[in-house]
């Protein structure tokens, strides 16, 4: 899943170590979060939007089509 995650936090002026303490995981975390090679539970995606306050699907992109749409 795609995110605008380190685009956000740069806009704010706050470090990776900063996110990380404000949503009490590790800077690894975060760091993983940026590159996308983790996906965040519900709570700390919405922990996240909350403190950028936007909606969810603002930093996190789902671009994968929609199995559920029909043809």
């Amino acid at each position: 899943m795609e995110n605008r995650l380190e685009e956000l936090r740069k806009e704010k002026g706050i470090t990776q170590e900063e996110l990380a303490d404000k949503m009490s995981v590790s800077r690894q975390t975060i760091i993983s979060l940026e590159k996308g090679r983790y996906n965040p539970s519900i709570i700390l995606a919405y922990r996240i939007s909350n403190y950028f306050q936007v909606n969810v699907e603002e930093v996190f992109l789902n671009r994968e089509v929609d199995i559920y749409e029909e043809k």
